[in-house]
């Protein structure tokens, strides 16, 4: 096993020679090998998106491992947006990362604002090995203490603190911040900036042995994370047209997800001229939506389609019950959900602090009908 200077050294040639650039490279290469498995629907769409997705995955990778990577002077960054979406997320969602070290303590600190819902986790980030993200601590608004302006603040250390505290342990590597809209345009979000306490005064320069390093990481993400989603996809393909939340529950928190929220996970295909109907009683709840996503578990386009519902959007029928129509055009009845050229995918819907979890019934039916 080599000691930290015979690594250094090694280090150093791979990048005197371009080898740790072309490993990340390779790595990126070996990730295709998810997109052209055989059981992906082989249509111009779905093939095109899941190259875009590699691609996704690559800008993300040397943003988490390299750019924001120093968890001396951590910073938030997004780690799914409009043009980077991993693992279905929530359209409604404004999602935040900073890269952290369990063995630092650090304060959280900002402005409450108006989102319905604001909650903290800090996570064991192991996507780069082993395809999974731990939770090692939860916080949510709900739990905290602001003051009358609005303002707060979090301590996160292993040692528990008064106040607002969030856990770390050992293999904390990464704070996620969810801040969930019902209503966006009328809707203010939190202000939120991030410190180490006891830091270095100043960063120090990039070395040959944390740039082949994070190389080395950002390739492994990707390979890691494009096989795993072709994994859940291809699980969620078993049990066509339908959601359900309890074979994927810890699955869900494996992959990052929120303890306060209940996950009910699908996949949904049809044939031309079908619209699945999707029906379901709604618990009292701080938040609830039902997304529908592409093969490669990104949310569709939002910000064009109505491909997302949730608790302050949706029509209700007069028993309170929501209909929601899966279909290629809207029939003029219920909540319409586009599903923007593509004959499957995956779908998600989310019961946020609920105070139950009804399973929605779920039936394919002709358009026309």
């Amino acid at each position: 096993m080599r000691n930290d200077s015979e690594q250094n050294d090694a280090n150093a040639k791979r990048v005197l020679s371009g080898a740790a650039w072309a490993g990340f490279c390779e790595r990126l290469k070996a990730a295709g090998t998810a997109i052209l498995r055989p059981e992906t629907p082989a249509t111009e769409l779905d093939s095109a998106e899941g190259w875009r997705y590699l691609s996704r995955l690559a800008r993300l990778s040397l943003a988490m491992m390299l750019e924001f990577a120093d968890p001396d002077f951590p910073v938030f960054y997004a780690a799914s947006h409009d043009t980077i979406k991993v693992f279905a997320p929530n359209p409604d969602n404004l999602y935040l990362n900073a890269t952290i070290a369990g063995d630092r303590d650090y304060r959280i600190h900002g402005q409450r604002g108006t989102v319905p819902y604001l909650s903290f986790g800090t996570k064991a980030n192991r996507f780069a090995s082993t395809g999974t993200m731990a939770s090692t601590g939860e916080l949510d608004a709900a739990d905290m203490r602001f003051e009358p302006d609005g303002s707060f603040e979090i301590l996160l250390s292993q040692t528990p603190q008064p106040g607002n505290w969030l856990p770390l342990a050992d293999d904390s590597s990464m704070v996620l911040v969810r801040q969930t809209f019902l209503d966006r345009a009328h809707e203010t979000p939190a202000r939120l900036a991030i410190e180490c306490l006891r830091r270095p005064t100043g960063p120090a320069p990039l070395t040959a042995n944390i740039l082949a390093t994070s190389l080395d990481a950002a390739g492994a993400f990707v390979e890691n994370t494009a096989r795993l989603l072709a994994d859940l996809s291809q699980r969620f393909a078993r049990h066509p047209n339908a959601l359900l939340a309890e074979p994927y529950r810890e699955l869900s928190m494996r992959t990052g997800g929120d303890p306060n929220i209940c996950y009910l996970h699908g996949y949904w295909r049809l044939a031309p001229g079908e619209a699945l109907l999707i029906e379901t009683d709604v618990p009292d709840c701080v938040y609830w939506n039902f997304q529908l996503n592409n093969y490669w578990m990104e949310s569709l386009d939002d910000r064009y389609l109505p491909v997302a519902v949730n608790k302050h959007s949706a029509r209700y029928g007069a028993d309170g019950r929501v209909l929601i129509v899966v279909a290629a055009r809207d029939p003029g009845l219920g909540n319409f959900i586009a599903t923007a050229g593509h004959g499957c995918g995956t779908m998600l819907l989310r019961w946020v602090s609920a105070d139950r979890h009804p399973r929605p019934h779920c039936r394919v039916v002709r358009l026309s009908e």
